[in-house]
C-alpha cells in the first residue's frame, strides 16, 4: 500500500498535482513530528484547562491556563502562516493546506486557527480603515504576539435556529454599540477579538433581525469587556479551550450593513463549515494510519494481520472512501476560494459553492468517524485503551458532525439551496465534463422527482438523497481530479 497514507504532506501531494507551499508543508510536518504531537498529546491526556477568575488582588483576569508548551505549540502555527498567509497570497488555499497537516495530529487545534481566520475575513471585508489599522494589523502579525480571534454565536437554546435563539441585544452608545447577552459555545475563549451575533434594536424577531459586530477583549480603558463564567469538560478537542462567555454593556463594532447580518454570520460559518470538512478527512487518515501500521506489524495465524484478504479488503475501502472524501472536501475549498470576497447579492457560483459545501460538511464528519471506530477495531483491544491514543480519534471525530452545524442542518440548508437557488441545476452543469452522462441523468431524475413531493414529505426524507448526492458528488470530483492530474 502506498506510503503516502503515513504522511498528510504525502497525502496532498499525492491528490495535488505542483502542491503550492510543498517545503513549507514538509517542514511543518517534520516540526509535528518531532515536537508538536507530543504537546498534543500532553494536552490531551490533561482534560480542560483551568479559569483563574481573579488575580492575587482581587481584580477580574479571566485568565486560561495551559502549560507553557501549549502556548508555544499554540503560536507554532501562527508563526507558520495558517492566517497570514491568506493575505499575503490573497487566497484561502494556504489556511486549509496547513490545517489538513494540523489535523492529522491534532484536529481540535485547527479550532483557534479557524475561528482566527473567520473573524480576520469578515473584519477585512466590512471593517473601516480605523478598526482594521486597530485589530486586524495584530492578528496577521508572525511572532508569538499575535492576536487570536473567536466566533460566538450560539446561545443555550441552541445554533440550528439562530432566529430564535440569539437573545443577545445590542443598543446604539455613544456613536458606537453595546452588546448584552450570553454564549453558551464560545471557541477560542479568551481571544483578542470575536466576532459575534446580537440582536438590532426594533429589528424583526427572526434572522433579519440580526447583526454581526466586532467585539475585543479589553474595553478602551484596558478593562475586561467581556467575562468568562466556565470552561466547558469536552470529550475531545481539548486543544481549543470553549467557555461560556457573559457581554455586560460590552463594547462593540457594527461590521457591514445591519441588514446584511444574517449574511455575514453565514460567510463566517462558510469559512468555518469548509476547514471542518477538511479536518475530518484530515482525522481520518490519520485513524487509517495509525490502522495501518499497527496492522502491519501485528501478527495473527503465522502472518501480520494485514495480509488477511478480509482486513486487507477493508483497507482498500477506507482509502477508497478517504480519496472520495477528499475531492468533495476539496472542491469546497476550491468554489470558496472563488467566491469568498463576494458581498450581497451572491452570484450563481457561489449558490453552487454553498450546496457543495453543506454535502462536504455532512459527508466528510461521518467518514470520520465510522473510520475513527474501524480504526479502533482494527486495533483490537489496544484500541480502546487510552495510553495507545487510538480511541482520542473516535473522541475526536464525534464532534466534527456537530461543529458549525449538525447534519440535520446540513441537509436542511443544502434543500434550501436546492428549493430557492436551483443550486442542484448549477451542480449538475459543474459535473457535467466528468460525470457519466447516464449517472447524472439518473441522479439529476432522483433529484426533480423529490423535489416534487409536498414540503413536509421533502424535509422528512432529505436524508437518503442527501447522501446519495454527497456520494455521487465526491466520486464524480474524484474522477475529476485524476484527469486533472495526469493533464
Amino acid at each position: 500500500m502506498d506510503a503516502y497514507w503515513l504522511s498528510p504532506t504525502g497525502f496532498l501531494e499525492a491528490h495535488l498535482p505542483h502542491l503550492p507551499w510543498a517545503d513549507a508543508l514538509r517542514a511543518y510536518e517534520a516540526w509535528w513530528e518531532e515536537r508538536g504531537k507530543h504537546v498534543s498529546l500532553a494536552v490531551d491526556r490533561m482534560g480542560t484547562p483551568w479559569l483563574r477568575m481573579f488575580d492575587v488582588q482581587g481584580r477580574r483576569v479571566d485568565e486560561i491556563l495551559y502549560p507553557p508548551e501549549y502556548w508555544d505549540f499554540l503560536m507554532e502555527g501562527y508563526r507558520r502562516g495558517l492566517v497570514w498567509r491568506v493575505f499575503e497570497e490573497d487566497s484561502l488555499l494556504p489556511f486549509y493546506l496547513f490545517g489538513y497537516v494540523v489535523s492529522f495530529y491534532d484536529p481540535g487545534l485547527y479550532c483557534p486557527y479557524t475561528v482566527s481566520l473567520s473573524t480576520a475575513v469578515p473584519l477585512a471585508k466590512y471593517g473601516d480603515p480605523d478598526l482594521k489599522a486597530r485589530y486586524l494589523e495584530p492578528m496577521l502579525r508572525r511572532d508569538g504576539a499575535i492576536w487570536q480571534g473567536a466566533t460566538w454565536m450560539t446561545e443555550v437554546r441552541g445554533g440550528s435556529d439562530l432566529g430564535a435563539a440569539v437573545a443577545t441585544e445590542a443598543h446604539p452608545y455613544d456613536g458606537g454599540w453595546r452588546l448584552t447577552g450570553e454564549k453558551y459555545f464560545a471557541s477560542n475563549v479568551g481571544a483578542e477579538v470575536a466576532v459575534v451575533a446580537a440582536r438590532m434594536p426594533g429589528g424583526p424577531p427572526d434572522v433579519r433581525g440580526l447583526a454581526l459586530f466586532l467585539v475585543p477583549r479589553y474595553r478602551a480603558d484596558g478593562s475586561l469587556n467581556y467575562h468568562i463564567r466556565r470552561l466547558k469538560d469536552k470529550i475531545g478537542t481539548r486543544s481549543v479551550p470553549t467557555g461560556e462567555v457573559e457581554l455586560q454593556e460590552s463594547e462593540a463594532y457594527l461590521l457591514g450593513r445591519p441588514k446584511w447580518g444574517i449574511y455575514l454570520i453565514l460567510e463566517v460559518l462558510n469559512i468555518s463549515r469548509v476547514a471542518n470538512s477538511v479536518g475530518s478527512v484530515a482525522l481520518a487518515q490519520g485513524a487509517l494510519a495509525a490502522a495501518l501500521r499497527f496492522a502491519q506489524e501485528r501478527r495473527a495465524f503465522g502472518r501480520p494481520i494485514i495480509e488477511h484478504p478480509l482486513l486487507r479488503r477493508q483497507f482498500q475501502e477506507r482509502m477508497a472512501q478517504i480519496r472520495e472524501a477528499w475531492a468533495l472536501a476539496w472542491e469546497a475549498v476550491r468554489l470558496l476560494d472563488e467566491v469568498w470576497k463576494q458581498r450581497p447579492r451572491y452570484s450563481e457560483r457561489y449558490h453552487l459553492f454553498r450546496l457543495v459545501a453543506h454535502l462536504a460538511k455532512y459527508w466528510t464528519a461521518e467518514v470520520a468517524v465510522q473510520t475513527a471506530k474501524w480504526s479502533m477495531e482494527v486495533h483490537g483491544g489496544m484500541g480502546v485503551l487510552a495510553e495507545y491514543g487510538v480511541e482520542r480519534y473516535l473522541r475526536e471525530a464525534m464532534i466534527l458532525p456537530i461543529w458549525e452545524g449538525t447534519p440535520h442542518r446540513q441537509m436542511l440548508d443544502g434543500l434550501e439551496a436546492m428549493e430557492r437557488k436551483q443550486a442542484h441545476r448549477l451542480l449538475w452543469e459543474h459535473l457535467a465534463p466528468h460525470a457519466d452522462p447516464q449517472d447524472l441523468e439518473a441522479m439529476a431524475a432522483q433529484v426533480d422527482a423529490f423535489l416534487e413531493q409536498p414540503p413536509e414529505t421533502r424535509e422528512a426524507e432529505i436524508e437518503p438523497l442527501f447522501q446519495d448526492l454527497a456520494r455521487f458528488t465526491a466520486r464524480t470530483l474524484l474522477r475529476s481530479s485524476a484527469v486533472r492530474s495526469r493533464q
